[in-house]
């Protein structure tokens, strides 16, 4: 896509006349859309065995990207892809390849965009993100050989498709754009989410913050994990959606896995190595994780949802909010670690 001068699509120039606020009845009405039925279709389409387990690249995970483009379309997003459609395609070199054109598959992330209303902000972007790909392996005890990636993650896609919907039901959209952006390539690291980070479809200048969400439907029904928040503001504006909104029915866990780098391990950190702010939705490790187990039938629908209503209300902050997001303390010390800059 082109995103035009600075801002994206349709930027407008500062000065135009302000956008109407919307009511807490719409908002309402927008969170209430996001409900246990639908990502229970959503998961079920994703990680049915007709998909193969979405590993990149894979006949499954094309099947799905074409799906997703569909949905997007039928929300009523404008195509954030190539050419004009909702695919963007990346070249992906399997590990041990050559990176010769005989050995590079072009692959797919999925791109939508709700341009923002304000005549200033609508130039900045609030970006959400989660991983529609998978893996693959051996067959389990049961003979089964399909990683179907229900947890991980369809969910997370599930829940930035409920995401859009909500948001494109707004009659007046948030002062910042948003783009929802559905990425492969994850499982061979973060690839398909550096490729839009470092400025496929927008301007990195323009991309205010992303808000990852990878496995989201699993462990304690009313708690999930954050990891990122201590790192930029972004933290105490998710604090303050919690407290504002209980009758959601989530609240964050402290870390069980110190031991382990996990924000650097999700679609955020491509995000966090650009300079852009980043957040990371999660419901923690399992069993079932990376194993043909990880099916429809063991995920938490209902937990998915309210946490996807959590992340509208947290959103909807960030992309209202008069000033971008900014890197605390320990966020500036992390990026100086990395050789990264920080908040402009």
């Amino acid at each position: 896509a082109d995103p035009g001068a600075e801002g994206g699509p349709e930027a407008v120039s500062p000065g135009a006349a302000g956008p109407e606020a919307v009511s807490a009845e719409k908002l309402a009405e927008a969170v209430a859309s996001i409900t246990e039925e639908d990502f229970y279709h959503r998961i079920g389409v994703l990680a049915h065995d007709s998909m193969g387990g979405r590993n990149t690249p894979s006949p499954g995970l094309e099947m799905a990207a074409v799906w997703a483009a569909e949905e997007f379309a039928s929300i009523g997003l404008e195509p954030g892809g190539d050419e004009g459609g909702f695919i963007q395609r990346w070249d992906y070199t399997p590990r041990g390849g050559s990176g010769d054109q005989a050995n590079t598959v072009a692959v797919p992330n999925v791109v939508g965009f709700l341009p923002g209303s304000d005549p200033e902000l609508r130039n900045e972007w609030v970006v959400f993100t989660a991983h529609f790909d998978h893996v693959s392996g051996p067959a389990d005890e049961t003979g089964d050989a399909i990683y179907n990636g229900a947890d991980d993650n369809a969910s997370g896609t599930a829940a930035v498709m409920e995401l859009a919907e909500a948001f494109a039901m707004l009659p007046t959209p948030p002062h910042r754009s948003l783009a929802f952006v559905l990425v492969s390539g994850e499982e061979k690291g973060l690839l398909g989410a550096r490729h839009f980070a470092q400025g496929a479809s927008l301007p990195q200048e323009a991309m205010v913050a992303d808000i990852n969400a990878d496995m989201v439907s699993m462990n304690w029904p009313d708690s999930i994990f954050v990891f990122g928040g201590e790192f930029t503001t972004l933290g105490a504006t998710l604090e303050g959606a919690i407290s504002d909104h209980p009758e959601v029915g989530i609240s964050i866990m402290e870390n069980r896995w110190p031991q382990l780098p996990l924000y650097r391990m999700s679609d955020q950190f491509a995000f966090a190595q650009e300079g852009i702010p980043g957040i990371f939705f999660f419901s923690g490790l399992h069993e079932n994780l990376h194993r043909p187990s990880d099916e429809l039938e063991s995920v938490d629908c209902d937990k998915a949802a309210r946490v996807a209503r959590l992340m509208f209300h947290f959103g909807y902050e960030v992309a209202q909010a008069p000033d971008r997001p900014r890197w605390t303390e320990a966020g500036e010390e992390m990026l100086a670690e990395m050789g990264v800059g920080g908040t402009p």
